[in-house]
C-alpha cells in the first residue's frame, strides 16, 4: 500500500484518521465535477479512473490499484474531481479526510515528493493510454487492459463481464466479444459468463502493445511500487 512506503513520522500523520471502507464492483468513488472529501488507498481491489464525453459514454484512463492512491489527481485539497472513480474489482480501501491529508502534506516534503511521484506516473499512463487508444490494434490493447488488472487484482481470475471490458475500452461489446475470442484461442486467457482468467501470463504480455512495459519502465525510473502479479 502507498502508506507502507513511506516514513514512520509520515504514516503517523495519518493512520490515526483511517478508516477502512470496502467497495464493491462498479460502486462509484466519487464523480466527475464533485468535491472530493476524502482519499483512498486500496488495499485490495481495483479502481479506474473513467472520462466522461459529451454522449454520457465514458473511457478508463487509468488503473489503480495497492500501488496508489484515489482522490488527488486534481490537487490535496477538496478538489473538484475531472474523473469518474470506479471499482473494476471489488477491494478494500483505507481512507483518510482529505483535509487531514492536505494538512500531512504541509507539513511534510517527504510526503508531497512521494505523491508528486505517484502522479507522475499517474499522469504518464493517462498519456500512454490516451496514445493507445487512439493507434494500436484492440487485441493489443485488450492484453494491455488485461495485464494492467491482472496486476492489480487478488488472483488470475476476476469478474469481468464482456461489457464490463467494451466500456474500459470505449468498444462496442460484440467488437469485445470478438476479440477476446482470439485471446482463448491462443491460451492466453479464460472467460465465462462475467469472469475472466489469466492463464498465460508471459504470453499476453507478448500479444500486448509496447504501451504497457513503457508504463512500468517510467514507474521504475521514478521509484514508484510497481503492481505485479502474485505480489499481494
Amino acid at each position: 500500500m502507498w502508506i507502507a512506503a513511506l516514513a514512520l513520522a509520515d504514516r503517523r500523520r495519518i493512520e490515526p484518521h483511517l478508516h477502512e471502507r470496502p467497495f464493491e464492483q462498479g460502486q462509484m468513488l466519487y464523480d466527475a465535477g464533485e468535491a472530493v472529501e476524502e482519499v483512498w488507498f486500496p488495499m485490495s481491489g481495483v479502481v479506474s479512473l473513467m472520462t466522461i464525453l459529451d454522449d454520457d459514454r465514458m473511457i478508463e484512463t487509468a488503473a489503480i490499484g495497492r500501488e496508489g492512491l484515489v482522490g488527488v489527481t486534481c490537487g490535496p485539497m477538496n478538489a473538484r474531481a475531472a474523473s469518474r472513480a470506479i471499482a473494476q474489482v471489488e477491494g478494500v480501501s483505507a481512507c483518510c479526510p482529505a483535509d487531514v491529508f492536505a494538512d500531512a502534506l504541509q507539513e511534510s516534503e517527504a510526503m508531497r515528493v512521494a505523491l508528486a511521484k505517484f502522479t507522475e506516473s499517474l499522469f504518464a499512463q493517462v498519456q500512454q493510454t490516451a496514445a493507445c487508444n487512439a493507434q494500436h490494434r484492440l487485441d493489443e490493447r485488450l492484453a494491455r487492459w488485461l495485464l494492467t488488472i491482472h496486476d492489480r487484482a487478488e488472483s488470475d481470475r476476476f469478474d469481468l463481464t464482456q461489457a464490463d471490458i467494451a466500456g474500459m475500452l470505449g468498444v462496442r461489446r460484440a467488437t469485445v466479444s470478438e476479440v477476446g475470442t482470439l485471446l482463448v484461442d491462443k491460451g492466453l486467457i479464460r472467460r465465462g459468463r462475467g469472469w475472466v482468467e489469466v492463464t498465460d501470463r508471459k504470453a499476453l504480455e507478448a500479444a500486448a502493445c509496447g504501451c504497457y512495459g513503457a508504463i512500468r519502465s517510467l514507474m521504475k525510473d521514478l521509484g514508484v511500487p510497481r503492481p505485479k502479479a502474485g505480489a499481494h
